[in-house]
C-alpha cells in the first residue's frame, strides 16, 4: 500500500527494513497501478484549502496564486 501510495521503492525497502531491493522489488507486482485516478480540485482561500483537507486531499503545488489539490477516486 505504501508503494501504490509514493511509487518511493527506497523507501518502501527502507521502511520493511530490507538490506537487498530485490527482497522488496518482490511485492511490487502485488500493486494495481490500474487504480491510479485522482479527483483534483483547486482553493484559492484558506477556507477552501482546509475543507479540502479534511475531506482528505493532499497538497500537490502552487499554480498562478491558487492550491492545487489531489484525492484519488
Amino acid at each position: 500500500m505504501e508503494y501504490a501510495k509514493t511509487k518511493d521503492i527506497l523507501h518502501v525497502m527502507q521502511m520493511l527494513g530490507h538490506k537487498n531491493i530485490r527482497n522488496t522489488l518482490i511485492y511490487t507486482h502485488l500493486v494495481d497501478f490500474k487504480e491510479d485516478e485522482y479527483v483534483a480540485k483547486v482553493a484559492r482561500t484558506e477556507e477552501e484549502i482546509c475543507r479540502l483537507v479534511e475531506a482528505g486531499f493532499e497538497y500537490v503545488c502552487d499554480y498562478n496564486g491558487a492550491k492545487i489539490f489531489k484525492k484519488r477516486k
